[in-house]
């Protein structure tokens, strides 16, 4: 294999399969979900529309979506087993939470094993039902609360913030996390995404699909940078003055640090999410009658994009947009899974509608072949 040739590290710009998913172009900042553009669905559409998107490839007519509004309802309540073994779990982090508990998920579903694409089907809708539950559950047992039921009538983003806070949240902040959903919901191969298509790709249950990727996604270089950013905004403080902010970014430059929630792998323009979160973070901060961290977050982005060229990614403003609706920051990842599970669910289920095994090859690079062997008492 001449240089030329030689795979580039990190599977960069190689085509893994095809899908009908998710279309993105780097180069122009599009995302769309089936063809539908994300700043359309970030304005007009609900989570659960965009759930029922990435299942069927078209959107709902009104009867549809009622119909799966009350499915996601149905699903929503965990057993009771489920409730104690959250209880009995060490001090862990919400991933490694949400993969423990998913995983258990499946041993109380009766269908786990039945690989009919209608049960595969029910599978996803559990699963994304669910996993909203949890991550707010146990945000809410770690905090000293007990569990609370799910409404039947609230929807997804509405409930999520209902079972983690105990208070029926106001439109302002439902509209904001249903968006934030909207936009997590997919990302064509992130590391995530692919690691459940390869597992699916084994004929592996729906669940071990899904905990492959919880596990890819707990890793730090693909979530959690948004929980960074935050904390990053933490340490300035509300109060941080411009030329205090300016001086430690640029400190952060000189030490060749990165700035978390800038760049990415995808898109050389503005991420098409974050013109959204930017929003939310204003409207939220206006409500709460505080735009301290909007404010801040706005200094950061202007130098670091006037200095190095670099655009806020999905999430830069997702932190502050979350920190405003009085989510912990040790929940940010999981909040993603919540999202994510909706379009990893897609993808396993059109995985094994066409399913070949996922099995690449590597570039070998070890010692030349053939290598004398030499018996242990000669070595």
């Amino acid at each position: 294999m001449t240089t030329a040739e030689k795979p580039k590290g990190g599977l960069e710009d190689v085509v893994a399969t095809s899908s009908a998913i998710c279309y993105l172009d780097g180069d122009r900042g599009v995302l769309a979900y089936c063809g539908h553009d994300i700043h359309d669905l970030a304005k007009s559409a609900t989570f659960e529309e965009v759930c029922y998107l990435l299942w069927h490839r078209r959107l709902p007519t009104r009867a549809e979506l009622g119909d799966l509004q009350s499915q996601l309802a149905a699903a929503r309540p965990l057993p009771e087993s489920i409730i104690r073994l959250m209880r009995s779990l060490p001090p862990v982090n919400g991933m490694d939470a949400l993969r423990t508990i998913t995983s258990a998920l499946g041993h109380y579903d009766a269908e786990a094993d039945d690989s009919s694409p209608q049960a595969q089907y029910r599978k996803a809708v559990r699963l994304t039902a669910q996993t909203g539950t949890v991550v707010a559950t146990w945000g809410r047992l770690r905090a000293g609360g007990g569990p609370i039921a799910p409404d039947p009538v609230m929807r997804h983003a509405a409930n999520f913030l209902y079972l983690l806070t105990g208070e029926r949240p106001n439109a302002t902040s439902i509209r904001a996390f249903d968006c934030a959903l909207v936009l997590h919901a997919d990302h064509e191969l992130n590391a995530s995404t692919f690691a459940a298509r390869v597992a699916a790709a084994t004929l592996t249950d729906m669940y071990s699909a899904v905990v492959a990727g919880i596990c890819a996604l707990k890793g730090p270089l693909h979530g959690g940078a948004n929980a960074e950013v935050m904390k990053m905004l933490l340490d300035f403080g509300q109060h941080a003055t411009a030329e205090r902010v300016d001086e430690a970014i640029r400190a952060k430059f000189a030490r060749k640090e990165k700035i978390p929630g800038f760049g990415h792998r995808v898109y050389h323009t503005e991420d098409p999410r974050a013109t959204h979160l930017r929003q939310m973070s204003l409207e939220l901060g206006k409500r709460a009658g505080n735009t301290s961290w909007y404010d801040l977050s706005q200094r950061i982005e202007a130098l670091v994009k006037s200095e190095k060229k670099l655009n806020a990614n999905v999430d830069f403003y997702s932190a502050s947009t979350y920190y405003t609706l009085g989510i912990p920051i040790d929940l940010y990842t999981p909040i993603f899974a919540v999202s994510r599970m909706s379009g990893w669910t897609a993808h396993v289920l059109e995985q094994y509608a066409n399913n070949r095994l996922i099995r690449p090859r590597a570039d070998y690079t070890g010692p030349e072949y053939p290598q004398r062997f030499i018996p242990l008492d000669q070595r």
